[in-house]
């Protein structure tokens, strides 16, 4: 194996599939990148055996080849070399490689690339194209919903559902719902239902950066894995095995009150609030009141802790409906609150017990529902 490519460009691809190495295995060869050469390219691979991420890179190739190196250190050593050419000559009887750059060559112990686990490839199944743009957007909107805690694998997942033209992404951790519809623009020919790994899908939405193009996804035959095809890369990931609640029975039909805010105002006050709200049990009370004939409507966000001190904080809001009281955990709010770019922004209650609903004012592909806290008033 003998090529050369940029620093820069290797730097980059080092750090697109370093996303997938794994860090604790008991399987040390996915420490390693793989390093491969593919059509006049030099192709890298890395997985966790939950993801694999494939990169390729413009390289002039002048022999074939193929090895797996440490990631960390041809990482590190890549990325403390000048930008300028490297040329890397692997020894087959001793699979080292060795990389030079302008005054600087390392040497590098591999393993055999056989020893690398088989990458799937998914050729057959049923296929969709999105919009990159679409994508990302709907991944942020959603993904910071799903649980964390393995004690329910399938809400460590995002329940994605491909119908027609359209895509609904939702997730839900016990405490929150977010659902998201975006539009495919390709259609599926057929309806299909997958849990993809959150862990995934944030790594995708790292893959997607500046991207244009549309992307192609694919989903095998057996439900089992998911490939995501972008410019120059490619993503493959388990699927979540199992059933995803039926999360529609959560979403409110009706409202008692209604609250459209300016969404910066309410992030601000939301923000202020939880300064002293993590200092307690990170509650912050919320009091939506309807506007006379002179005066506007508004919410007053409240927040204390019992040894150090309290706030409140108000904005002006259009009410409909009558007063009410509620009380959100300060980071579910702040978290949701940070994913919207509309101007304006929903809240509707029911009651003190019930679940809040906020909606981005203008657009209809967004929902987000919200279980409250129960305090003394």
């Amino acid at each position: 194996m003998r090529l050369s490519c940029l620093q820069e460009n290797l730097s980059k691809g080092l750090g697109i599939v370093g996303r997938a190495v794994a860090t604790r295995s008991t399987l040390p060869i996915t420490n390693n990148v793989l390093l491969a050469t593919d059509q006049g390219r030099l192709k890298l691979t890395a997985t966790n055996l939950e993801i694999a991420i494939s990169c390729w890179l413009g390289a002039k190739v002048e022999e074939e080849g193929a090895i797996t190196i440490p990631a960390r250190l041809l990482t590190d050593f890549v990325n403390s070399l000048p930008n300028e050419r490297i040329d890397m000559t692997l020894s087959p009887r001793t699979r080292t490689m060795e990389l030079k750059c302008p005054r600087f060559e390392g040497r590098i112990n591999g393993v055999n690339a056989d020893e690398f686990p088989p990458i799937p490839t998914i050729g057959e199944g049923v296929a969709a194209r999105i919009d990159p743009e679409a994508l990302r957007l709907a991944i942020a909107q959603v993904v910071f919903a799903a649980a964390t805690e393995e004690t329910r694998p399938v809400l460590t997942g995002v329940h994605s559902e491909f119908d027609g033209d359209r895509l609904t992404l939702a997730a839900a951790d016990g405490f929150r719902l977010a659902v998201h519809k975006a539009p495919l623009a390709k259609p599926v020919v057929e309806r299909v239902e997958v849990i993809i790994p959150a862990r995934a899908l944030i790594e995708l939405q790292r893959l997607l950066g500046d991207k244009e193009e549309p992307v192609e996804l694919t989903i095998n035959p057996n439900r089992s894995q998911v490939l995501f095809r972008l410019k120059d890369a490619e993503m493959v990931s388990q699927l979540i095995q199992g059933t995803f609640p039926n999360y529609t029975q959560l979403i409110p039909q009706s409202y008692v009150t209604r609250a459209v805010v300016s969404l910066a105002e309410f992030s601000k006050a939301t923000r202020t609030a939880a300064i002293f709200a993590r200092e307690g049990s990170a509650i912050v009370r919320l009091q939506i009141m309807p506007g006379g004939e002179l005066a506007p409507g508004r919410i007053v966000l409240s927040a204390r802790a019992e040894e150090v001190g309290d706030n409140v904080g108000e904005v002006d809001a259009t009410v409909e409906g009558e007063e009410a009281k509620i009380a959100f955990n300060s980071k579910y709010l702040a978290d949701v609150l940070g994913v919207l770019h509309e101007e304006r922004v929903a809240l509707e209650t029911t009651s003190p017990s019930s679940p809040g609903v906020i909606r981005p004012v203008g657009v209809e592909n967004y929902i987000h529902v919200v279980m409250p806290m129960f305090v003394q008033w």
